[in-house]
């Protein structure tokens, strides 16, 4: 009985050790394999670093403003009689635009008008007297008087009947009109808008600090959203004296032609002010920086060569960098990088130190300054 017990713990150890040998050989040769593991390279585009040279600019956002420009409203209540201009007309200085009723003023002004010729008759035979000592002189001062009032009194009527004849009161491009014939208007009823289209202004905000390199003249390159392939140039013509002690803002106008019109007022641009200084600078394409919460950084190709085989690769580089200003699809690189050297622009994502590469620029997507992205 003994015996049968040794001999089942004798078999259960064999088998037990054989078990434990069989897992150690294949935990050595996992072992193995995870040393001669190598990690396969992920394919990326690259960009060397470049000099370039800036011109200094200060970019804001405004808004479009006319030079002149109003909504012409009726002074006086009336019944429109004429409309002398269409919707989107150009107008000259003082031409006729709406002409309300006026034949009671008329009937009014050729009364009174009848009334001062006879109140000049009356006075001229008053001086004939007067100079015959026939009549006394407070006689003639009456006489005198009545031919004063008529005068105003006709004069009182050609101004209401002025009021109710609505020019354009400077040259520029009509609005859509709010009247029409028949209708009656009251004093103060829109009846069109009247705007100066060349030139225009665009108004702009920039901070305090910006003050010391603005000065009048300089040149302002204006783009907007509703003309994306075309850029405007003027000239700063004018800053506030005052800054807005609630933002510590001043704000900016500036001047452009706009012959063809196809700046309005109210429409929002894309401001940069051309300061006259210029600066070198290293720029990278901006997909080529990860943008992180304790710095900025970028992968650096670079050549290792292997000690057993002799075998050059290429590996990625994690290094951190200080950037400056963006322009289009570049970043400055004020800290960090040297010219020439090539940094990961895509699939910067899934990389890490060491990480082998193989460069594929047929994809690499083009960098441009000045980027005109198309509708989608």
């Amino acid at each position: 009985m003994i015996r049968n017990v040794i001999l089942a713990i004798l078999l259960i150890a064999a088998v037990i050790g054989g078990l434990a040998g069989v897992k150690a050989l294949q935990i050595k040769s996992m072992i193995a394999a995870g040393a001669a593991f190598a990690m396969p390279p992920e394919t990326v585009t690259v960009a060397p670093v470049q000099g370039e040279t800036w011109q200094g600019v200060v970019p804001a956002v405004g808004t479009m403003s006319a030079v002149q420009g109003i909504t012409l409203r009726a002074e006086v209540a009336g019944t429109v009689k004429e409309i002398r201009f269409e919707s989107g007309d150009n107008a000259r200085e003082s031409q006729v635009l709406v002409q309300l009723d006026v034949d009671s003023e008329e009937a009014q002004l050729r009364s009174a008008e009848a009334q001062a010729e006879l109140a000049r008759l009356n006075l001229d035979r008053s001086r004939g007297l007067r100079e015959k000592s026939t009549i006394s002189q407070s006689e003639f001062d009456s006489a005198s008087a009545n031919f004063q009032q008529s005068i105003g009194q006709a004069d009182m009527m050609r101004a209401a009947i002025d009021k109710k004849t609505i020019r354009a009161p400077f040259a520029g491009r009509l609005g859509i009109r709010r009247v029409n014939v028949g209708q009656f208007v009251n004093a103060g009823d829109p009846l069109v808008s009247l705007h100066t289209l060349d030139p225009i202004y665009v108004d702009f905000n920039l901070p305090e600090q910006r003050l010391s390199s603005l000065s009048r003249n300089l040149t302002v390159r204006i783009t907007t959203d509703a003309i994306p392939d075309r850029a405007f140039d003027g000239v700063l013509t004018a800053l506030d004296p005052n800054i807005d002690p609630a933002t510590r803002n001043v704000r900016i106008q500036a001047t452009l032609p706009n012959p063809d019109g196809m700046l309005r007022p109210g429409m929002f641009a894309r401001v940069e002010v051309v300061l006259p200084t210029k600066r070198g600078v290293q720029t990278i394409p901006a997909t080529a920086v990860l943008h992180a919460p304790y710095g900025d950084s970028v992968f650096v190709v670079e050549e290792t060569k292997d000690a057993k085989t002799g075998n050059v690769t290429l590996q990625a580089r994690m290094t951190t960098v200080r950037v400056g200003e963006t322009r289009g699809d570049f970043i400055e690189i004020t800290r960090g990088l040297e010219p020439g050297q090539q940094v990961v622009t895509s699939g910067v994502f899934k990389l890490r130190n060491e990480t082998p590469l193989v460069i594929d620029n047929k994809l690499a997507p083009n960098a441009v300054a000045n980027p005109q992205p198309a509708d989608s």
